[in-house]
């Protein structure tokens, strides 16, 4: 069968989207304006998703043969398809509350990494947490056990401080330092004065003992008699 340009054009915009993205939400909308659909259109373009409409025997002639081919499954009906190139949880939960506000649209399935997925299997997506509060919830598990890494590195200088504190004040602390400084004896006399001292004295008894010798024997023998006799009277008791 000939097929002609303005299929030939759709088949290649599916192809060309199905090599773009691994993940495909088809839906039915039976019964939804063409406003309506703009609207879901417009909704889901902010996700990162393409919706589109069209013809399940083109859709069917393009994933022939591709990852996207378990697809085909749901392409009955009106089919509007949503290929996704954003947070496929987002998209499938954006079509869940747009559903349930215009209930002429149909969840029916899609395909993801090549594997079909069933109407259950959208719902599971919608209840997921969104990309952005997954990475968030990653980042918080992971920054946990560095914030208590840290913690723990900033206690161990801290107690090794205090214990340090504590070991002093065991040994009297720098109170006992002081006071051992200030109990030092008093600083000796300098070598130099004490040899002068000395010196002064040894020439002291040398003059004394040579005036000895040059004094007459007669004086030194009063001098001898007069030192007994004072010796004498100092030892009787006073009467």
């Amino acid at each position: 069968m000939k097929i002609n340009t303005a299929k030939v054009a759709t088949i290649d915009e599916v192809k060309a989207k199905v090599a773009s993205t691994t993940t495909a939400v088809v839906t039915e909308y039976r019964g939804l304006t063409v406003a309506e659909i703009s609207t879901i259109r417009r909704q889901l373009r902010t996700l990162g998703a393409d919706y589109k409409v069209f013809k399940n025997t083109l859709v069917r002639r393009a994933v022939e043969g591709t990852d996207a081919e378990p697809m085909t499954a749901f392409l009955e009906g009106p089919t509007a398809i949503a290929f996704v190139e954003g947070d496929v949880s987002a998209v499938a939960k954006a079509l869940r509350d747009l559903a349930k506000t215009s209930p002429k649209l149909l969840l029916k399935g899609g395909v993801m990494d090549g594997k079909a997925l069933s109407a259950k299997d959208l719902i599971a997506l919608a209840d997921l947490p969104s990309r952005d509060v997954l990475l968030a919830q990653f980042a918080g598990a992971l920054a946990s056990p560095l914030r208590t890494m840290a913690s723990l590195l900033k206690a161990v200088p801290q107690n090794f401080a205090y214990g340090l504190s504590a070991l002093l004040d065991s040994k009297g602390g720098p109170v006992a330092s002081a006071s051992a400084e200030e109990t030092e004896p008093a600083a000796e006399t300098p070598a130099g004065v004490e040899e002068a001292a000395s010196a002064a004295s040894d020439d002291a008894a040398a003059d004394v003992a040579e005036v000895a010798e040059e004094a007459p024997a007669d004086e030194v023998v009063a001098e001898t008699e007069t030192t007994e006799a004072s010796e004498d009277v100092a030892s009787e008791p006073a009467e």
